[in-house]
């Protein structure tokens, strides 16, 4: 199931990621991503309070630059391939998909084509590696250690437009 495509403002967010880079399919690489991630919170006793993501910063199908991360003001110490962050200010369009994670992609063309449509244009540059997005996101409403029903799994896809 998919909502309808919306635009929103939104504020700059904090964020805490583990960078990768990935060729798609990469679901067995995100797990042990997000475990970096926890493991870093906890090293550094922090609650790691936020919202789950994936970032995708470089797109040249097949071949993607991802960012594993949690949306949090906490300072992790860095290291290895953790790296910190600012989702910037902005316009953004917002599109909520429920089921599971292999429609995703099938979502995201539904988005991306939508936007086309619409005439809107990403925050993004083309550049000799790939695609390069600005702000680019996959947000887990939940995820299976809390929701074992794949088709009942929440992902919010939120791009950002180009100011």
């Amino acid at each position: 199931m998919l909502t309808m495509p919306e635009m929103l403002e939104r504020e700059p967010q904090r964020y805490v990621a583990v960078r990768l880079p990935v060729m798609i399919p990469f679901d067995q690489q995100v797990g042990p991503a997000f475990d970096e991630l926890f493991d870093a919170f906890a090293r550094a006793g922090v609650s790691p309070v936020g919202v789950e993501f994936i970032k995708y910063n470089l797109v040249a199908m097949p071949h993607l630059e991802i960012e594993v991360g949690i949306i949090n003001d906490a300072l992790i110490p860095l290291s290895g391939r953790l790296v910190e962050g600012v989702l910037p200010a902005g316009r953004y369009v917002r599109m909520t998909y429920t089921g599971p994670y292999e429609g995703l992609y099938d979502a995201t063309a539904m988005l991306v084509g939508w936007a086309k449509e619409k005439g809107l244009k990403w925050d993004a540059r083309s550049t000799e590696a790939g695609e390069l997005f600005t702000a680019r996101l996959e947000v887990y409403d939940n995820n299976p250690s809390v929701e074992p029903d794949p088709s009942k799994l929440i992902t919010t896809l939120l791009f950002k437009l180009l100011d």
